[in-house]
């Protein structure tokens, strides 16, 4: 009986049929998953946003009736229509710039200089070009202006963040920030102008 029983389970190891199967990685099938939707959805708002800021007048054959046809939007209709179009654009962009990859995560040491919002980049620079669009804007009125000063304060604040918020860059060899710049001021403290001063030092010694 013992031999019977070992020869049924060599038989049964030797059925490919109860191989050993590779390991499901839902992980894995998480991320293609959202890439998917990711894909899919940028797709969809990326055709929204083209039709706002390059075809708007067919928001009319969709919106109005035959009894009411129009065949021109009003100022008010093309100067929302455009700055959604550049609010839409952007988040697509974002959604584009992190879709999940299979690579490691990265470690949170090396994540010290890595901007820590998806939407600031993509979204200061639609700001900036939104309010620029606003500023050149006269036939809204005083919602141009508005838009202007908010999408303007986003932009700004967003490029000060980008430019200089988080840690800052050290020279090894003066310690000064590299942030900082002799342009257009002459700043005393900026990095270049304190190599310049060392590299005097090292030669005069």
């Amino acid at each position: 009986m013992a031999t019977a029983d070992i020869e049924m389970e060599e038989l049964r190891d030797k059925d490919p049929r109860n191989a050993e199967k590779p390991i499901y990685n839902s992980q894995d099938a998480r991320e293609n998953t959202v890439s998917v939707w990711v894909w899919l959805s940028s797709a969809i708002l990326s055709l929204a946003s083209v039709l706002l800021l390059i075809f708007p007048r067919l928001l009319l054959f969709t919106a109005e009736s035959s009894t009411e046809a129009r065949t021109l939007l009003t100022p008010l209709e093309t100067f929302i229509c455009t700055h959604f179009g550049i609010l839409i654009a952007s988040l697509v962009v974002t959604l584009i710039l992190n879709i999940p990859s299979f690579a490691p995560i990265t470690p949170r040491e090396e994540m010290t200089n890595i901007q820590t919002h998806p939407l600031l980049g993509p979204l200061t620079g639609g700001c900036i070009l939104s309010a620029f669009l606003a500023w050149n804007t006269s036939t809204v009125g005083p919602l141009a202006i508005l838009v202007f000063l908010g999408s303007g304060s986003i932009g700004l604040f967003g490029l000060w963040a980008i430019a200089f918020a988080g840690s800052a860059r050290i020279s090894r060899k003066t310690g000064a920030d590299k942030h900082t710049s002799t342009f257009i001021f002459g700043n005393k403290s900026a990095a270049s102008k304190q190599k310049k001063q060392w590299k005097k030092e090292q030669k005069s010694r």
